[in-house]
């Protein structure tokens, strides 16, 4: 997107790229992480939501409510009970 007259609404540069970010979605004590390609300031990393994405957003985060999207174990997350 560098190149066209969008300027970032927090730091003012102009150096906006697509980019392919993870978004996590909690659902108890378990995290769903997935890809959205969207606009994002190279420069202090806002992020730019469009509507396409937010449906996008929507629509994964109401699958993964109702536990009709297979999900793929990754890693595990230990936590110190100190």
């Amino acid at each position: 997107m560098k190149g066209n007259s969008m300027k970032c609404v927090i730091c003012h540069g102009d150096d906006i790229q697509m980019k392919t970010v993870c978004e996590d979605l909690c659902r108890g004590d378990d995290i769903s992480r997935f890809p959205l390609h969207i606009p994002v300031c190279a420069n202090c990393g806002e992020r730019y939501y469009d509507r396409h994405a937010m449906r996008r957003f929507e629509r994964i985060r109401e699958k993964v409510k109702g536990e009709e999207v297979s999900l793929r174990e990754v890693g595990k997350v230990l936590i110190c009970e100190c």
